[in-house]
């Protein structure tokens, strides 16, 4: 049993299940907005152990969520990981977290989970994005032709998945070879840590097949994130930028990046 007083994360992760008490006056100062937890620790580092590379704070081992210990499958990973603790400037921002985020979620969520998360992730073969085009205007017809299908076709040569293209949000039946053929691909990414960044990569572009594109090399992650969002670039160009919504869309380009770096690093 671990001693209390050497797991360092439970100032801030509190126990499996606690709500922290809401402070009134503080919800008041800060408009409603969360209260982040100070910054308790000096030094983030990272011991060699088995299975692993645990993130230790002061020396400590720190825990996620669900009191796992954090353990991280590759040295460069942990030291990624590493690098965002030791970033935390006053106070600890999970915003400024994603792949500290991402391990919580891949050690807490997906690790027991696995069969579930590929169920989920499987869903998506059905409702891909890159089968749904529109008619018009032309401009958007090329822009996503131009993006999306080499992925189709990469998706064709590599995996066998034949994709069935829809034009308008009209929802087509894809070929049960093809999503048994996706499902297939799912089902080899062993590891938890690629698993759950195969998931974020999905859910933030709606799109497997440009996931899977990242996860095997075929897109940069860069290329990833602007195929996912032809239509959003689409209508900046036409409409103009609104400051919230990029503001919003960056921190989901964030977490797309690094959920991609943890799928290269683990």
């Amino acid at each position: 049993m671990t001693d209390p007083k050497d797991d360092v994360a439970r100032d801030w992760l509190g126990e499996p299940g606690e709500t922290p008490r809401p402070d009134p006056r503080a919800a008041a100062r800060g408009h409603g907005k969360p209260v982040l937890p100070k910054r308790f620790y000096e030094q983030a580092g990272v011991d060699a152990v088995e299975g692993g590379f645990r993130l230790t704070l002061d020396g400590r081992p720190a825990r996620t969520p669900a009191r796992h210990l954090l353990v991280l499958p590759t040295r460069a990973l942990a030291e990624r990981v590493v690098a965002e603790w030791q970033g935390q400037v006053g106070v600890i921002d999970p915003s400024r977290m994603p792949l500290t985020r991402l391990a919580n979620s891949a050690i807490d969520g997906v690790a027991d989970r696995r069969e579930a998360v590929a169920d989920d992730l499987g869903a998506y073969a059905g409702t891909d994005l890159v089968a749904y085009r529109a008619g018009d205007p032309p401009r958007l017809v090329a822009a996503q032709s131009a993006a999306w299908d080499p992925i189709v076709d990469w998706a064709r040569d590599a995996f066998g998945a034949r994709l069935i293209l829809s034009e308008g949000v009209m929802h087509v039946e894809q070929p049960d070879a093809t999503l048994a053929a996706l499902r297939a691909e799912i089902g080899k990414v062993e590891s938890p840590f690629r698993l759950a960044a195969l998931h974020t990569m999905t859910t933030l572009t709606g799109s497997l097949l440009i996931a899977l594109a990242v996860l095997h090399g075929r897109l940069t992650p860069q290329e990833g994130w602007a195929a996912g969002h032809v239509d959003e670039t689409f209508q900046a160009s036409v409409w103009g930028g609104d400051s919230e919504a990029e503001a919003r869309l960056m921190a989901r380009k964030a977490e797309f990046e690094a959920a991609a770096e943890t799928a290269f690093l683990a």
